[in-house]
């Protein structure tokens, strides 16, 4: 990386960047820029480069052409998706040897996630994936970086660190680039967006939603201008054959052609090919395919879950939700028969049959066989080998790729393989744990279409709030070595889990002896304690408009503090040059110091607005984070 002093605003330039990577070109001179405060969402389909450009950036590989500019003042901070971790190390000791800040001041920072003193004294391998992320990311800040790059933060984390993370991100005051295929979660925390795509990095203002938006009007111009083209070009072939004979219009008719010849032809290639799943209709069932009486489940005579009993009636879809490590994937590797209960029992519906998929099941695909070979395997005996082709075309492998052998493939492909195994196989229930992880944006919403209109049995772990939202039609939460139903969707189970927040805390206030109105504890059930309608509705939307409104606050909190320092900047600059002036002034005589005498004139007043602008700004910006606490206080 070439070193300069560049803009107080610019952190780096990506300049005219080219890199292959085994033997497939990533990058084809690509440019873009980061700027200070700049949050930023990275996506592209599997295999673009993503990673790659992370490793660029962290000088980790190098560019085959091309150079990065930094400013001076950068400091870069590189969270990666897998670390290796000396599980009986203490958390505490693991931050000590690998952060140059002292253990006191990262356990300031550890306030704002949540990270409590026993966090600090227990070993990694006793805390779950969710609180890892936390000291891997403080880890990080221990470095004190101004951008930080964050491959797949979320993959794995419970809806609590993610809500932790989120609300962090939120807030940060540096510059980051976020890997995440999480569209909620890029939603709520960027405001720019970095596309990697047919080895070209294009940057778009907005987060997720404006970028799908710009793409959209960029299609249409595209095809629009593309079809014009196809016009002038079968304006000028039929004024050729038609006028090509004729001695008078020779000359005319060369000179469009040649006009032909150097048209560069509009190429549609702004939005990817993205997969289209199409699964084939599951078989009938009677009505039960499921049930579990008074089962306990985990391994080795120790229990995860206990006194578990549910119903999973035909055409349920049911998100599984809760902390990791409170026994979600045992639950449905329970009811895959990949292990047996130890108390109680579980029983499968006549003639039912499972299907699940973990990433696990994607890890252990034999790495000999061909995508093809891999999908017939496993696909239904009524099916036929085009119906096999379509749906491992839908699954962006068509052509040569059928025939690539497993061994060669990403952890992405492998994991669609493992997806397409579980789709040909047209069994009445699917047990999908964590399906999108490492999937790609595009195939990430492929497969939340395909499943939203299934019409079979459906019980999926995911972390994807935007996944879950839109498959599934019940909730199932695991808390406490118990499992609880939630009738309806998961914006019905986020109102039960604020209502049971409110509780808990009125009973812990009545607890410490603060007087308080008692209240009831929410029942996940249709209970006669259950709210009307009426008031199930109003409060969800009120719920709703919080966190809009706290969205916008945090936006505009967050510009706020761009704002001021770049004042603060201006005022540092300016009070250097009048201070220059001064020393001038003093040495001139004449005309030459009544020149000066007007710009240092003319500095003070700029100097004295530029304080009353800033003072301005910072009373909205306390304005801004008195309500930003106020709505988190009655949110909570």
């Amino acid at each position: 990386m070439a070193n300069e002093q560049t803009q107080t605003a610019n952190l780096l330039q990506v300049q005219a960047a080219t890199k292959a990577f085994g033997g497939r070109l990533l990058f084809d001179s690509v440019n873009f820029s980061i700027n200070e405060s700049e949050h930023v969402g990275v996506i592209g389909p599997n295999g673009a480069g993503k990673t790659s450009l992370f490793r660029i950036l962290a000088s980790e590989l190098e560019l085959d052409s091309g150079e990065i500019v930094t400013a001076n003042h950068l400091r870069l901070g590189y969270l990666k998706q897998h670390d290796l971790w000396d599980l009986q190390e203490k958390a505490g000791s693991f931050l000590e040897k690998n952060s140059p800040m002292p253990l006191w001041e990262l356990k300031r920072l550890g306030v704002g996630l949540d990270l409590k003193d026993h966090h600090f004294e227990s070993r990694i391998q006793e805390l779950s994936g969710g609180y890892r992320m936390r000291f891997k990311l403080l880890q990080l800040l221990g470095q004190s970086p101004n951008l930080m790059l964050l491959d797949e933060p979320t993959n794995y984390l419970d809806l609590e660190t993610t809500l932790v993370l989120e609300e962090f991100l939120q807030t940060y005051q540096g510059s980051f680039l976020l890997i995440s295929h999480d569209r909620e979660f890029l939603r709520r925390t960027t405001d720019h967006i970095l596309e990697i795509e047919n080895q070209d990095v294009v940057k778009f203002n907005g987060n997720i939603d404006d970028y799908f938006e710009q793409k959209r009007v960029l299609r249409e111009q595209l095809e629009k201008q593309a079809l014009h083209q196809q016009a002038k070009r079968k304006h000028i072939l039929d004024f050729a054959a038609r006028f090509g004979a004729k001695a008078s219009k020779a000359r005319q008719v060369q000179s469009k052609l040649k006009s032909l010849q150097k048209m560069e032809r509009v190429e549609l290639k702004s939005l990817p090919v993205g997969a289209k799943i199409q699964m084939p209709n599951p078989p009938r069932c009677g009505r039960l395919t499921i049930e579990i009486k008074k089962a306990s489940l985990g391994y080795a005579n120790t229990a995860v879950l206990q006194q578990v009993d549910l119903k999973v009636e035909a055409g349920d879809r049911i998100g599984i939700v809760g902390f990791n490590g409170a026994g979600k994937s045992t639950l449905l590797k329970a009811i895959a028969k990949q292990i047996p209960p130890l108390e109680g029992e579980i029983r499968w519906g006549h003639q039912v049959e499972v299907a699940y998929f973990s990433q696990m099941v994607a890890e252990a695909l034999d790495p000999n066989e061909t995508v093809r070979e891999a999908l017939s395997s496993k696909a239904h005996p009524s099916l036929k080998d085009q119906e096999v082709l379509n749906l491992a075309g839908s699954l962006l492998f068509s052509g040569g790729d059928i025939e690539k052998p497993i061994s060669v493939l990403s952890g992405g492909e492998r994991a669609r393989v493992a997806l397409g195994q579980v789709l040909l196989g047209r069994a009445a229930v699917l047990l999908l744990d964590e399906p999108t992880n490492h999937l790609d944006f595009y195939t990430v919403e492929a497969l939340t279409q395909a499943l939203a209109s299934y019409s079979g049995t459906l019980l999926c772990v995911s972390h994807d709030r935007g996944f879950i939202g839109r498959v599934a039609s019940k909730i199932y939460e695991v808390r406490n070595r118990r499992v609880e139903v939630y009738p309806g969707n998961y914006d019905d189970y986020l109102w039960s889990l604020q209502r049971r927040e409110v509780w808990e805390e009125a009973v812990t206030r009545e607890d410490s002896g603060v007087k308080t109105i008692t209240a009831e504890a929410p029942s996940p059930s249709n209970s006669v304690s259950a709210p009307s309608e009426r008031e199930r509705k109003k409060s969800r939307s009120l719920s709703f408009r919080q966190r809009e409104s706290l969205k916008e606050l945090e936006r505009a909190r967050r510009d706020l503090n761009k704002l001021t320092k770049e004042i603060e900047r201006k005022i540092k600059s300016l009070e250097s040059r009048l201070a220059e002036l001064a020393g001038e002034f003093s040495e001139r005589s004449g005309q030459a110091a009544s020149s000066l005498s007007i710009e240092i004139s003319a500095s003070q007043r700029k100097l004295e607005e530029l304080e009353s602008e800033y003072l301005k700004h910072l009373n909205e910006l306390e304005d801004v984070s008195s309500q930003i606490k106020a709505l988190k206080a009655k949110a909570s």
